[in-house]
């Protein structure tokens, strides 16, 4: 059969491909190569760098520091023994042999069914887990089906979730959900509560999907004035400009107050952060932000962010308050804490919620190039480094506490009362405005258990709980 002028043509221009493919590869990579990248970017960047011995003591200039390099079977081995105290100090640091996918990650792109969920224990340090979906990203899988917030669920593909597999189970593409049902047996003593499994079961599939962290606005009424409410779930940049014609919104309705719902948002972009903080206020242009400090030996990057006026070359939409609520909780972490204690040193934060996670640090991409940049990056492997760099504090040298910051109205959420997100009857929402109305008591609440989340869908990606600096 003879072959068309444009099937020859994708024959040879696919021939030239693997051609060059090859001609990258004529020099495969080693993991002693690669470990040697790994050890020159925490050498130089690692923020704890003075107190891990194989850093301090600089083993590059070392007669054995091939035998060194050599002793580590992977680049991830490598990479954990260069880490400060993994369990208290650093809980944070990580390594990505796919890089390509990371970079996905923090512009917002993942696979995704859409249900945001938190695992809890059945029984206090005990193993099993049963989940609850927080809410329901639109256009998803989770939708599709009728998820939706307060759900609960004990097992995928009808194996029970415990501590051990929950990760492997549902961090798969496609699987089925096997829903449960809260039992407060019909007292008000929640000793007795359960939750019981069902026989009721969805399906779920991830697909490639972009997450706009600005997920809920509202405009609110308290003793006749009017209260913005926002659900940011990321400090991701490429939405700025969505988080600005968010708070564009407010300003068009002359928002007095400001409820701020950071509680399942991890975190993200310092710049971000910034942005965010600047919007609440307005009246603190170019003024200390937060500062970022480095290790020893990179002092020269030590840097002021500062609040500013405009992003992406656009005007902020300011609202120039005195005053804000932010709803925080054991899920919040590194850039929205940055929020808060950055805010607080110039106006009152209200922090209505749980104690949050207590991360300070922020954390950038090393590649492997001689500066550590991406377009210089060694194009035989995609292995990139994510470690701690910078500490974070205010203007006033304040840092987040390493056991989180703790709220100013403690309220926790219960199994069978989480309420709809923006709703003004939503436990948490409603107690930030009854502060707001000055009635100076307390919203009265469900009996049930209460939510102590040890994991959540955050966790399947580690860049999630991240505070980056953007390169």
């Amino acid at each position: 059969m003879k072959k068309s002028p444009k099937a020859l043509l994708v024959l040879l221009l696919a021939l030239i491909s693997l051609s060059c493919f090859e001609d990258r590869d004529d020099t495969p990579i080693t993991v002693t190569d690669i470990n040697d990248f790994v050890y020159r970017g925490m050498d130089a960047y690692y923020l704890y760098r003075d107190s891990v011995p194989d850093l301090a003591e600089d083993k590059q200039n070392s007669s054995n520091y091939s035998n060194y390099l050599a002793s580590f079977d992977s680049p991830e081995t490598c990479f954990e023994s260069l880490i400060y105290n993994r369990s208290t100090a650093d809980r944070f640091s990580w390594i990505t042999s796919d890089y390509i996918a990371l970079e996905q990650q923090f512009n917002g792109v993942s696979k995704n069914n859409g249900m945001e969920f938190g695992l809890v224990r059945y029984t206090e340090n005990g193993n099993d887990l049963f989940g609850y979906v927080r809410y329901i990203l639109p256009n998803t899988s989770a939708e599709n089906v009728n998820l939706k917030r307060g759900d609960l669920f004990y097992a995928v593909n009808d194996t029970p979730l415990t501590v051990s597999n929950w990760r492997t189970l549902l961090r798969q593409d496609s699987f089925t959900l096997n829903l449960a049902s809260y039992n407060d047996n019909g007292t008000i003593d929640t000793t007795d509560d359960s939750i019981d499994p069902t026989i009721n079961k969805v399906m779920l599939t991830s697909i490639p999907y972009t997450e706009n962290p600005v997920f809920k606005t509202k405009i609110l009424q308290v003793e006749g004035e009017n209260v913005g409410y926002l659900m940011y779930n990321g400090f991701t940049s490429n939405f700025d400009t969505a988080l600005n014609a968010a708070f564009g919104e407010f300003r068009a309705n002359n928002v007095q107050h400001l409820v701020l719902d950071l509680r399942y948002n991890p975190g993200g972009s310092v710049n971000s952060s910034a942005i965010m903080g600047s919007l609440v206020t307005g009246q603190f242009n170019n003024q200390v932000y937060a500062k970022l400090n480095y290790n020893s030996i990179q002092q020269d990057n030590n840097f002021n962010y500062l609040f500013v006026n405009e992003a992406n070359g656009a005007a902020l939409n300011s609202l120039g308050l005195n005053k804000v609520y932010v709803l925080a909780t054991g899920s919040s972490a590194s850039a929205s804490e940055m929020v808060i204690n950055s805010l607080k040193a110039y106006i009152p934060v209200i922090h209505v919620g749980t104690t949050t996670v207590g991360k300070s640090q922020a954390s950038i991409t090393l590649y492997d190039a001689p500066n550590f940049t991406r377009n210089e990056a060694n194009p035989r492997h995609t292995y990139a480094l994510q470690p701690l760099v910078a500490i974070s504090v205010n203007k006033d040298n304040g840092q987040v506490p390493i056991d989180g910051i703790t709220p100013d109205i403690t309220l926790e959420e219960r199994i069978n009362n989480l309420g709809v997100l923006g709703d003004e009857n939503e436990p948490l929402l409603a107690e930030a405005l009854a502060d707001i109305a000055a009635t100076n008591k307390s919203v009265p609440q469900k009996s049930g258990k209460t939510i102590e989340a040890i994991f959540d869908s955050n966790d399947l990606l580690p860049h999630k709980k991240e505070m980056y600096i953007e390169q």
